[in-house]
C-alpha cells in the first residue's frame, strides 16, 4: 500500500513538472528573429531617411505592438542599436509551419532589389504580411504583376529619427489607417478581394496541431508521456503487491 501511495505522489509531481515546462520561445513575445540578407532588400515605410533599401547583411526583426488584425514590425541593426524601419503588417496564414524563420519577397526585374513581402516566425502558422505606402504599392504591383497591400491614407514614408514608442504619432496612424490593395492595372480594391479571410478558429487549431505536432515544444505531449509511464508503473506495483500479500 505504501508503494502505491508513493507511486501516486510521483505521478502528481510528474504532472506538475510537465505543466511547468515552458514551450520553445514561450517568453519571446516580440518574436525577435535574426535575419541575414544575401542581397539588397527594399522595405516599406516608415523607415529611416535613406534606408528604403537595406543592404546585404544581418538584421533583427521584432514586433513592437500587435492587435487582432494588424501588427507593427520593427527592423533593427544586428546589434539592435538602430531601428531602420517601423512597418505595418497584417496576419498572413500558411498551412504548413516550419521550425525555421521564413522571409518571402516580391520578385522583381533583374538589377532591382527584392521587395519584402512577409515574415513567418519558426513553428507558427501566422506570419506578417507587410503593407506598403500607396505610391510604392502602385509601382510595385505593376512590376511584379500581382496585387499589393497599401495604407489608404497619407502616412510618412520616412523619418529622420528612429521610432521607439508604440505611442508615437506614426505608429498610432499606422494602427488606425485603413488598408486596401492595388491591382497591377492600378485599380484600387478592398482588402477582402485579394486577401483570403483567416480560417475559423477550429480549423486553424486543427491545422496547427496537424502540422506542428512532430516538432512542437508544447508541454501537452509530456502530459501524455508521463501519464502512460505513471499508469504502467501503477499497474506493475499492484501486481507486485498482490504477489507479496
Amino acid at each position: 500500500m505504501k508503494l502505491l501511495k508513493a507511486a501516486m505522489t510521483v505521478f502528481c509531481m510528474s504532472l506538475v513538472g510537465a505543466a511547468l515546462v515552458p514551450g520553445a520561445k514561450a517568453d519571446d513575445w516580440n518574436k525577435k528573429t535574426v535575419v541575414t540578407f544575401s542581397g539588397p532588400v527594399e522595405i516599406p515605410g516608415v523607415h529611416l531617411k535613406g534606408w528604403g533599401v537595406l543592404p546585404a547583411g544581418t538584421y533583427v526583426f521584432r514586433i513592437l505592438d500587435s492587435q487582432s488584425d494588424r501588427h507593427i514590425v520593427q527592423i533593427f541593426s544586428q546589434d539592435e542599436k538602430t531601428i531602420y524601419a517601423t512597418i505595418l503588417a497584417i496576419p498572413n496564414f500558411r498551412l504548413k509551419a516550419t521550425n525555421k524563420t521564413a522571409i518571402t519577397f516580391r520578385e522583381r526585374p533583374a538589377g532591382q532589389p527584392e521587395a519584402l513581402r512577409a515574415w513567418f516566425y519558426p513553428g507558427k502558422n501566422w506570419g506578417e504580411e507587410f503593407v506598403y505606402p500607396r505610391a510604392k504599392a502602385v509601382a510595385l504591383a505593376k512590376e511584379v504583376n500581382t496585387p499589393i497591400l497599401f495604407v489608404a491614407v497619407d502616412v510618412p514614408l520616412e523619418v529622420s529619427e528612429p521610432i521607439v514608442s508604440a505611442d508615437s504619432p506614426e505608429v498610432v496612424a499606422l494602427k488606425q489607417a485603413p488598408i486596401m490593395a492595388v491591382q497591377p492595372t492600378g485599380e484600387e480594391v478592398q482588402l477582402a478581394e485579394v486577401v483570403t479571410p483567416p480560417p475559423a478558429e477550429t480549423e486553424v487549431a486543427m491545422a496547427a496541431v496537424a502540422e506542428t505536432l512532430p516538432t512542437t515544444a508544447s508541454p501537452l505531449p509530456l502530459f501524455a508521456l508521463f501519464g502512460l509511464l505513471a499508469l504502467g508503473g501503477l499497474l506493475a506495483l499492484r501486481v507486485a503487491e498482490k504477489r507479496m500479500s
